[in-house]
């Protein structure tokens, strides 16, 4: 498994969401008057924010995949260790 900290992305992406947030205060509340072309600006950033979410998900998946395949790992050193056992106990 992966030792992931936080990267560039992930500081970048929580501050892509703060100024969304901001942005949609400020315009609830009337400060914000903007042209048509910025109106769009926090769409793409939550076109950002989902691919950003996107990459962390498959990042899970692929730690998930991976204790999967220890699990399995395990299960079968522990059957041989179990019949080791039972062989040299008979004798």
């Amino acid at each position: 498994m992966n030792k992931r900290g936080i990267s560039i992305w992930d500081v970048l992406a929580w501050i892509v969401l703060a100024l969304i947030l901001l942005w949609l205060i400020l315009k609830t509340l009337g400060v914000i008057n903007t042209s048509l072309l910025l109106e769009y600006a926090p769409i793409y950033g939550a076109v950002y924010l989902a691919g950003w979410q996107m990459h962390k998900l498959e990042s899970v998946a692929e730690d998930v995949r991976e204790l999967k395949q220890f699990k399995y790992a395990t299960i079968s050193e522990i059957n041989s260790l179990k019949t080791n056992c039972v062989k040299n106990h008979g004798k």
